[in-house]
């Protein structure tokens, strides 16, 4: 099945949107802490806590998880941090 969007494997981390986990208080080390990050081609890069198990069985009608997805969790206050780098369109 052809996608109209494809992750491109070759771009790039351009940038860290927001404030790093250590800033915010939501780690105390650097190695394996969320993150979220601008890809050199604009797209969005995000690291968290794998739940695609967990949520799995409870996903909104429409919402589906295919073989090369997966459902991560980041803290709430990770991504209002980030949000003033994230552009309006």
């Amino acid at each position: 099945m052809d996608r109209p969007w494809e992750a491109d494997p070759s771009a790039g981390l351009k940038r860290r949107l927001g404030k790093s986990a250590l800033e915010l208080g939501d780690t105390n080390a650097t190695a394996g802490s969320p993150d979220i990050w601008e890809l050199e081609n604009g797209d969005i890069a995000v690291i968290g806590r794998d739940l695609t198990e967990a949520y799995a069985d409870r996903l909104p009608e429409g919402v589906g998880i295919v073989h090369d997805e997966r459902l991560v969790v980041i803290p709430r206050n990770m991504l209002i941090a980030a949000k003033p780098d994230i552009p309006d369109a």
